[in-house]
C-alpha cells in the first residue's frame, strides 16, 4: 500500500494495522478481491459490497478524458470538501492516469492508496470517500470525513476550582491532540486499532515508550486484539476485556474525563486508552488509592490536598458503616449508644412498626428510587422531585410514624458521604448494603466478618502484575507520600516504585 505524505499533524502518530479476528464474518464473494483498472467493473464490484441508498456515487472526467468514479457515504463525507480539494483539482487534471500522480493533483492532505475492495468499502462507511478511475491499480482514499463533535469544555464529573478545565470529547482524534499538547515528546506513542466487527471502532493505545512497562503494553495489545464483538458503543465496554477478574466487584480499570489526569498518569507508567465516541478514558494498571485523588490536589498546597483526601476516605468509611453500625447497635448492642443519645432514639422509634432493618431497608430504597429518577429525568422536573422527595416524602413519612427521624439523618448522610469518592459509588453502595445485611442478621461480629473478607480480598488482588491495594499492601514506603497524605512536589522525585517502570527518575533538583 502507497502512503502519500500527511500534513503536519499527522506527525507523532503511529498506526497499528487493524487485524481482522479469526472469527469476523465478511462477505467470500468479494474477499481480498483486487482492483482491476477497469472502472465501470470495479465501480459495480464496490457498490455491490455497499448496496445501501446512502451510499452515493459521482461520475465526472479530465480535461484529457480520463474517467472518474467517487463513491462516499452521504452522511459522514463532506461533499463541499470533496468537491474543493478532488473533484474541481482533478476536472482540470491533464497527466498520466497513475495513482502517484492523481494523488499529487489531490490537494487533501490526508490521502492513501489501497487495492482490496474490501478495505475500500471499509473505508468508504468510515466516511472517507474513495475515487476510481479507468486505468488504475488501486483506489485513492481521501480524508474528507465529515465530523460532527461538541466542543471541549469543563467535564461534569471532574468540576475543579483550580487547574486546567479541559475535558475529552467524543471524538478520538481531538482527544488524542489534546494528549499531544501536554505530552510533546516523541515517546508518547499513540497506536490505532479497530475493535468490532460493525462497529469498527477506533481506540487509540497511547503510552510513553521507555516509560511503561513493555509487558503491560503487550498485554493490553493482547486483549484488545482478542476481542470479538460486533459493537462498541463506549470505553465502559473494554473494562471488562481488560479486567484480569472480570466478575470482581472492585474496579480493575481507572477512568477519567480529563486530559491532564490522564496525561499524568501515562507518564507514571501506565497505558492509556481512547475510544472513539466516548468521553471516558481509561487507564491500567488501576490502584484503589487512585480514586482519592483528585487532579485539584497537586495545584494546592499540600497540607490542603492531605487534607481532603482524609476526608474523602473518612466519608467513605462512615457512609459504609454508620447504617450498619446503627441497626447492629438497637437489634444487638444497645450499650453502644451513650445514654443521652439512646434516650433521643427511643423516643423517636417507639412507635415504628418496622423492625430496625426493615426501616433502614426501606429508607435507603427510597434514597437510591429518588437518586436514580432525578438522575434520568430532565433536570427541571428533576429538581421538582428532590424537594418533593427530601421534604414533602421524608417529612410525611415521618409524621405517620412509617419510619424515624434519625434513620432518615443516617441514610441522609451515607448517602452524602458516598459522593465524596464518586468514582467507586458503584462498588460502595453494594458493599454498604452488605454491611446492612449482615448487621441485621449478625450484628458487630457479621460487620467485623465482612470487613475482614474484603480487606482480604483488596490485598490479594493484582492486575497487570501491580497490587490492587499498593502501596499500603505491600508497602511501599517511596510511594505513600503520593498516597493519602501528599508530600510537596521536591519529594516526589521518582515515579511509583509499584508500577515498575525502568525510567524511574522524574525530577532532578
Amino acid at each position: 500500500m502507497t502512503v502519500f505524505p500527511l500534513s503536519e499533524f499527522r506527525k507523532g502518530f503511529s498506526f497499528a494495522a487493524a487485524r481482522p479476528h479469526k472469527k469476523t464474518q465478511v462477505l467470500h464473494t468479494f474477499f481480498m478481491k483486487k482492483i482491476t483498472g477497469v472502472l465501470k467493473q470495479d465501480a459495480g464490484a464496490l457498490k455491490a459490497l455497499l448496496p445501501a441508498q446512502d451510499i452515493l456515487t459521482f461520475d465526472f472526467q479530465s480535461e484529457k478524458g480520463i474517467s472518474f468514479q467517487c463513491l462516499f457515504a452521504d452522511a459522514v463525507s463532506d461533499k463541499e470538501l470533496l468537491a474543493d480539494e478532488v473533484i474541481r483539482p482533478l476536472q482540470s487534471y491533464d497527466g498520466k492516469p497513475t495513482a502517484q500522480e492523481v494523488g499529487k493533483a489531490v490537494i487533501s492532505p490526508e490521502i492513501r492508496t489501497e487495492k482490496s475492495l474490501e478495505k475500500l468499502a471499509e473505508e468508504i462507511l468510515a466516511g472517507n470517500p474513495v475515487l476510481l478511475w479507468d486505468g488504475a491499480d488501486e483506489g485513492l482514499i481521501v480524508g474528507t470525513k465529515k465530523v460532527f463533535v461538541r466542543s471541549v469544555a469543563e467535564p461534569p464529573t471532574d468540576v475543579v476550582i483550580k487547574g486546567p478545565r479541559e475535558g475529552f470529547i467524543e471524538d478520538v482524534k481531538i482527544n488524542t491532540s489534546l494528549i499531544r499538547r501536554r505530552l510533546k515528546t516523541p515517546e508518547l506513542k499513540i497506536e490505532m486499532l479497530k475493535i468490532g466487527r460493525k462497529s469498527q471502532t477506533v481506540v487509540a493505545l497511547c503510552y510513553l515508550e521507555g516509560t511503561t512497562v513493555e509487558k503491560t503494553v503487550k498485554e493490553v495489545k493482547s486483549k484488545l486484539n482478542k476481542i470479538d464483538i460486533d459493537f462498541i458503543p463506549d470505553s465502559s465496554y473494554l473494562t471488562h476485556f481488560l479486567a484480569t477478574r472480570p466478575y470482581s466487584l472492585m474496579k480493575q480499570v481507572g477512568t477519567t474525563e480529563k486530559p491532564d489526569i490522564f496525561c499524568a498518569k501515562i507518564a507514571e507508567g501506565r497505558v492509556g486508552l481512547l475510544v472513539d465516541g466516548s468521553p471516558i478514558a481509561l487507564t491500567v494498571p488501576y490502584l484503589l488509592v487512585e480514586d482519592f485523588q483528585a487532579s485539584e490536589d497537586y495545584y494546592v498546597p499540600q497540607y490542603r490536598a492531605s487534607f481532603t483526601r482524609i476526608l474523602r476516605l473518612f466519608a467513605l468509611i462512615v457512609a459504609i458503616y454508620l447504617p450498619a453500625f446503627y441497626i447492629s447497635a438497637q437489634l444487638f448492642k444497645l450499650q453502644l449508644f451513650p445514654i443521652r443519645l439512646l434516650l433521643t432514639i427511643s423516643g423517636a422509634i417507639q412507635d415504628i412498626p418496622l423492625s430496625p432493618s426493615l426501616e433502614m431497608l426501606l429508607v435507603l430504597l427510597v434514597l437510591e428510587v429518588l437518586n436514580e429518577a432525578s438522575i434520568r429525568m430532565p433536570k427541571y422536573v428533576g429538581m421538582a422531585l428532590s424537594v418533593v422527595g427530601a421534604l414533602v416524602l421524608g417529612e410525611t413519612a415521618v409524621t405517620a410514624g412509617f419510619v424515624s427521624t434519625p434513620a432518615i439523618i443516617i441514610i441522609a448522610f451515607s448517602g452524602i458521604g458516598l459522593y465524596a469518592v464518586p468514582n467507586l459509588i458503584e462498588q460502595t453502595s453494594v458493599v454498604r448494603l452488605a454491611m446492612l445485611f449482615v448487621a441485621g442478621s449478625v450484628g458487630t461480629y457479621g460487620i467485623i466478618l465482612l470487613t475482614a473478607f474484603i480487606l482480604l480480598y483488596l490485598v490479594t488482588t493484582e492486575n497487570y502484575g501491580v497490587p490492587l491495594a499498593a502501596p499500603f499492601s505491600p508497602v511501599v514506603g517511596r510511594d505513600l507520600r503520593d498516597s493519602f497524605v501528599k508530600y510537596n512536589l521536591a519529594s516526589l522525585q521518582t515515579r511509583p516504585k509499584t508500577l515498575g517502570s525502568k525510567n524511574k527518575r522524574r525530577l532532578k533538583l
